[in-house]
């Protein structure tokens, strides 16, 4: 006989005293998004916010997951309870995500239902930026049940990549000799936001060429703009990830840089930036759904056909389509 679902709010409770198979849950209703995922941010709203919140970028191919699966190794020895969303690259037609990230990660980790960490992969499904509408919520919710600190890992390096700064109190920029990944980076706007640069794979040929440039470049250009405002500047850390070097110096920068942040204030300050930038976001996907829902009804689609046989303009098309978005009329009925 199968089992009643059980309410979200059994659930939440349920993954505040530790359950990991109700978070599971909980997170693929905050993936699937609706009313369910809202009903769960009502409830891990009041109780999130204690959390450290580290995002880690990088080109593909760069060892993020390695050198992740390293620092939950390490956090788990020290006693805390780090929890992983590895968001990874959608495909524009299915929606399918390769989960290779959480299964590197996975390999070095206990993983019976005793381990402190957790660990999660989550599709962009489309999403700019390479994080999903769902992913605030998933950390949100993390942090609501007690994981600390919660790291984001997202693929790529890319003007995009950038959002990550929106949804992390700590950025980490993963780099690798031989790439050009500084350059990217540099082309990207990375350097602008990232808290903290990591070149991994620091055993290769032309790790110290990377540092170089890099160092080079925060000295003339001041990129980040935090070193004339706040005296911080973002260090440089040389790891190896796969032979287990610097992983531990990562770890010490990040923490670092919370330090910094308390000891400036400017911690809220961030907290507040990616309120902000979820509700923005949430703000767009809403009214995509209502300039969709409005393109297909009766009197958009009139517009819409109108347009397509050359007898109005597409701008006048919008601009009817727009007024009528924006008020409504009782043409529903």
């Amino acid at each position: 006989m199968a089992r009643a679902t059980r309410p979200i709010p059994e659930l939440y409770e349920a993954a505040r005293a530790g359950e990991r198979r109700a978070l599971g849950r909980l997170l693929t209703k905050v993936e699937r998004g609706g009313a369910e995922a809202d009903q769960i941010s009502e409830l891990a709203h009041p109780d999130a916010g204690n959390a450290h919140i580290v995002g880690i970028t990088g080109a593909p191919g760069a060892g993020k997951s390695t050198l992740v699966s390293r620092l939950v190794t390490d956090l788990v020895a020290a006693g805390r309870r780090p929890a992983v969303l590895a968001v990874d690259p959608s495909s524009p037609l299915t929606g399918g995500a390769i989960l290779g990230d959480r299964i590197r990660i996975d390999e070095g980790n206990d993983p019976g239902e005793g381990r402190r960490s957790f660990i999660r992969s989550m599709a962009t499904r489309g999403h700019s930026g390479g994080l999903a509408l769902a992913v605030p919520l998933a950390v949100r919710l993390f942090d609501a049940v007690g994981y600390d600190p919660v790291i984001i890992e997202t693929v790529g390096v890319g003007q995009v990549e950038v959002d990550v700064v929106g949804a992390a109190d700590t950025a980490v920029v993963v780099m690798t000799p031989g790439m050009g990944d500084a350059v990217q980076a540099n082309k990207a706007g990375l350097l602008e936001v990232a808290d903290l640069f990591v070149v991994n794979k620091a055993d290769r040929p032309g790790a110290d060429d990377v540092r170089r440039d890099l160092s080079l470049m925060l000295d003339l250009s001041h990129m980040t703009g935090q070193e004339s405002d706040t005296g911080y500047r973002p260090p440089i850390v040389m790891a190896s990830a796969l032979n287990g070097d610097g992983h531990g110096d990562v770890w010490t920068a990040v923490d670092a840089h919370l330090a910094h942040l308390d000891d400036t204030d400017t911690r809220s300050a961030r907290r507040r930036h990616r309120i902000r930038t979820e509700v923005r976001a949430r703000l767009l996907q809403a009214m995509s759904d209502a300039a969709d829902h409005e393109m297909s009804s009766p009197s958009g689609t009139e517009w819409l056909s109108k347009a397509e046989r050359a007898e109005i303009a597409p701008t006048h098309a919008t601009d009817q389509l727009l007024e009528q978005l924006l008020q409504p009329t009782e043409e529903t009925s």
